[in-house]
């Protein structure tokens, strides 16, 4: 199918392009980002006249609760949901059910993700057996059936020695490990930022302390391996000073931020909202300020949707006892629009950390609009405004700290690989 976006203002962060530009699309790549090529004629014409044409968004932490937790989010519902918010590539965590430490399990999902003719889904392995912490998967074979990467997802590694072997195996083949840094100790039990707003509501808490140990631990880990490592999630503002100063030593590190945790803190908890029991926690208002300063410095490479729909059964307890998460596949965008504004940060640099930005950690040609790329493209609203509720979202998880705010930046048009899978 041809398809001609025309009179948008096309935004390609990788390759420096913000202006007013015709797009066009054909065999699902894109043929020309300025003027038709010889002979094109368009099956499908969208005036995408006062929106942003921009790469389609790539979301480097999306929990699709397939295989093993289906009560909670189905395969659909999330791609669904994914598209509807202009994502088009997506990594899946291995905390399945079982967790994705075998070749079949990632086969199977990436065929019924293939299937669903959506969007583009990114398994990332799981670094030990079982996630356990004990012995180290097949990250050859896994890797061979899709994985992009490997990861402990929300379980720590105790032990330090299996951590530097499974770091020095991947290093060896090249492989790219992810963690995300919380001290074992430190952080069991724990539900809410070792701060006033805990002290004062009574809930177990968890220091900043343990990311920061978890932090130093894996650079020095990673330096010895010489191996390296994404940092996922990162909520304290001393994590991000404590990267900052392993980057200016040159060490191949790069992380992300929860695009919740880059507005809220622990303050948003209120009086016991359990739509705001996340993890990492929110953490405090400096953490949050030096979460944004570390964004816009580039200390921080990218923001993920953080997605975790939960039932509501799991959500409708007391907080100590709901389970963490929220969705966040549809906020992506306008909580990524809003930091951007507030921040005074220019419209291509913001949306680099949710394009470019994922897909240099990822290691895919994505999040960009040069001729004979995939036809990876979002057609959105930067000024429409709409009300977060539930019966907008289209995850089956419907909870987030953000119900009932009203948010800027809504999509229109979701292109993957040539095909248009979502209209507003």
């Amino acid at each position: 199918m041809k398809i001609h976006i025309k009179n948008g203002r096309l935004v390609d962060p990788k390759h420096g392009v913000d202006a007013v530009r015709d797009l066009y699309i054909a065999a699902g790549k894109i043929v020309g980002n300025d003027h038709a090529p010889e002979g094109f004629h368009a099956n499908r014409v969208i005036n995408a006249s006062g929106l942003v044409v921009c790469p389609g968004f790539i979301d480097l932490s999306a929990r699709l609760r397939e295989p093993g937790f289906e009560y909670k989010a189905t395969l659909e519902s999330e791609m669904v949901a994914a598209v509807a918010g202009g994502i088009t590539s997506l990594a899946c965590p291995p905390d399945t059910d079982p967790p994705l430490d075998e070749p079949g399990l990632v086969e199977m999902l990436k065929h019924r993700a293939r299937n669903l003719n959506q969007a583009h889904v990114y398994p990332i392995g799981a670094l030990t057996q079982g996630l356990n912490g004990q012995r180290l998967t097949e990250m050859a074979e896994l890797r061979d059936a899709g994985c992009v990467a490997f990861s402990q997802a929300e379980i720590p590694v105790a032990d330090h020695s299996v951590l530097l072997r499974a770091l020095q195996y991947a290093a060896t083949f090249g492989f790219k490990v992810w963690l995300r840094p919380q001290d074992l100790g430190l952080g069991r039990d724990g539900v809410a930022h070792d701060g006033e707003v805990a002290t004062r509501l009574g809930l177990a808490a968890i220091p900043a302390c343990a990311e920061t140990i978890a932090v130093s631990t894996i650079l020095l880990l990673a330096r010895e391996a010489g191996c390296g490592v994404h940092l996922c999630r990162i909520s304290s503002a001393e994590a991000v000073d404590m990267i900052r100063g392993a980057k200016a030593r040159g060490m191949a590190i790069t992380c992300d931020v929860s695009a919740n945790h880059v507005h809220l803190s622990e303050m948003d908890i209120g009086y016991f909202d359990s739509n705001a029991h996340l993890m990492p926690p929110l953490r405090s208002l400096r953490d949050r300020d030096g979460l944004r300063t570390g964004l816009a410095d580039g200390i921080i490479d990218a923001v993920c949707s953080d997605h975790t729909p939960v039932d509501e059964d799991a959500k409708q307890v007391p907080f100590g006892e709901a389970e963490a998460g929220a969705t966040g596949l549809e906020l992506l965008l306008p909580l990524t629009l809003k930091w951007g504004r507030e921040s005074g940060v220019a419209l291509a640099r913001t949306l680099a950390k949710i394009t470019t930005e994922p897909a240099r950690i990822l290691g895919l040609d994505a999040g960009h609009l040069a001729p004979g790329a995939t036809a990876d493209v979002c057609v959105f609203d930067p000024e429409a405004w709409w009300k977060v509720e539930p019966r907008a979202l289209r995850s089956q998880g419907k909870n987030t700290p953000f119900l009932g705010m009203e948010l800027q930046g809504k999509v229109r048009h979701t292109l993957v690989a040539g095909h248009l899978v979502y209209e507003a």
